[in-house]
């Protein structure tokens, strides 16, 4: 895998966000509608990942984390978890550079995403949305013990409503030794 997998900040705002597009181009071809794919995009998620990396939400347990994987001071992948008011965290993103992905790039933001939820948010399960028609996102959640949790439909930028599925890992919290 050759990356390293980092906390993320404000100053990678415009790395995500061009990643971000750049794999929402490539992976949605054909499953997402030409114009939320189109030129506005990129400006779009530039837009998103300015505010979302600089927004103060408040308390540490409700501030969101950004996982990079880091290639020779290159972004090469990203991960972002956002906690929800129901206890679970959303991985709102998970995006590997197109031409990088089979390489465990993915597994490691993966990996780097559980951990994050075990020890910020005990107890706490860990789900996605995944567009049901992007397959090879389907088989990688899968092969990772992803349970699917729901089939619901999710509404993308521009008003588009496509299937998808939710994702869900859960984490049960050792067991206290016996006499403790």
């Amino acid at each position: 895998m050759n990356a390293t997998i980092r906390r993320g900040t404000a100053h990678d705002a415009e790395a995500v966000a061009d990643l971000h597009a750049l794999s929402w181009r490539t992976a949605y071809v054909g499953i997402v509608p030409d114009q939320a794919l189109g030129d506005g995009m990129a400006a779009e998620r530039r837009e998103l990942w300015a505010l979302r990396l600089t927004a103060d939400y408040g308390e540490p347990a409700n501030t969101p984390e950004l996982l990079i994987a880091d290639q020779a001071g290159d972004a090469v992948g990203f991960a972002y978890l956002v906690p929800q008011q129901d206890g679970r965290v959303l991985l709102d993103n998970l995006h590997v550079r197109p031409g990088r992905t089979g390489g465990g790039i993915g597994r490691a933001l993966l990996d780097a995403a559980r951990a994050h939820v075990v020890r910020r948010h005990p107890g706490a399960d860990l789900y996605l949305e995944v567009l049901r028609d992007n397959t090879g996102a389907v088989a990688f959640y899968e092969r990772e013990g992803g349970r699917r949790t729901a089939e619901q439909e999710g509404v993308f930028p521009g008003g588009y409503v496509l299937p998808e599925y939710e994702y869900t890992w859960s984490f049960t919290p050792a067991p206290e030794p016996a006499g403790a």
